[in-house]
């Protein structure tokens, strides 16, 4: 199983990421733009609302790699 960062699930205004869990926001947010730009001033953003996490950590533990997490990403 591939150990690089992945796009895991692509919406129209979310986006789910497979990254190292020692990657900080900045470079979560960066690899984000880069792999799949908004075409918004802003860019993707993660997701911290508790409402839209319903109930989920923002970071959470891939299950699948070791040592990465799943974050959601808003527009």
């Amino acid at each position: 199983m591939s150990q690089e960062p992945e796009v895991t699930r692509f919406g129209v205004v979310d986006m789910q990421v497979c990254v190292p869990a020692d990657w900080d926001d900045a470079k979560v947010t960066a690899f984000a733009n880069e792999k799949n730009p908004s075409g918004l001033e802003a860019g993707w953003t993660i997701r911290t609302d508790p409402k839209l996490l319903a109930g989920a950590p923002v970071r959470n533990p891939c299950k699948a790699r070791e040592g990465f997490v799943h974050l959601m990403l808003d527009c």
